[in-house]
């Protein structure tokens, strides 16, 4: 079983991003289950959504403690909320920034980690620039797509279709592609040996 936890704010759509992953695992021919921890709901709160995807049916309930993939949908969070709880050591870390994870203060924290899992996309950015409204959650959605294989990328414009439609559909495939595209070429530079 493969656990991803979300963390973002009231109105950056963490919901709808966990929703959106379930329905591309299922396309993938997964079991999936997405779910909300109900928390404030009111806008710029913090909130975490939940998205479980197996080869089997999923019976766990529970909200995830020990997640394998913890995607961050605002970095202001990192300061006020335990983002990184529960997070295992060869789990993927993807944060919507511009910065690095040394500029972010992590470089301690994730020194351990691999670093093809330690993933940053400017997804705000990209939602301005394709669908002109800051709302990451597609981007990293798509940028999701590019860690590990666990659902592919027509996947998730398929679901993007389901649950958008017309010139917001559009808008929305064209910034899951670009942030694709980003962390794929994260993953092979990391992946590459350095030449000293």
């Amino acid at each position: 079983m493969f656990q991803v936890r979300i963390h973002g704010r009231g109105g950056q759509g963490v919901v709808t991003g966990a929703e959106m992953m379930s329905i591309a695992a299922f396309m993938g021919g997964r079991h999936a289950q997405a779910f909300p921890s109900f928390g404030s709901e009111r806008t710029g709160a913090p909130v975490v959504a939940f998205c479980r995807m197996d080869d089997k049916e999923i019976r766990l309930r529970e909200p995830i403690m020990q997640p394998d993939a913890i995607i961050i949908q605002d970095p202001t969070l990192l300061h006020q909320v335990d983002v990184f709880g529960g997070l295992k050591k060869d789990g993927y870390i993807l944060i919507n920034t511009t910065k690095t994870f040394a500029e972010m203060g992590l470089g301690d924290f994730v020194k351990d980690f691999k670093a093809d899992h330690l993933l940053t996309v400017p997804a705000t950015e990209l939602a301005m620039k394709h669908v002109g409204r800051p709302v990451p959650n597609v981007p990293l959605l798509g940028a999701f797509a590019a860690l590990g294989g666990l659902i592919s990328l027509d996947a998730v414009l398929h679901a993007i279709g389901e649950k958008f439609s017309g010139a917001v559909a559009k808008g929305n495939q064209a910034a899951a592609r670009e942030a694709y595209e980003i962390v794929m070429q994260q993953e092979n530079q990391a992946k590459e040996p350095h030449h000293a």
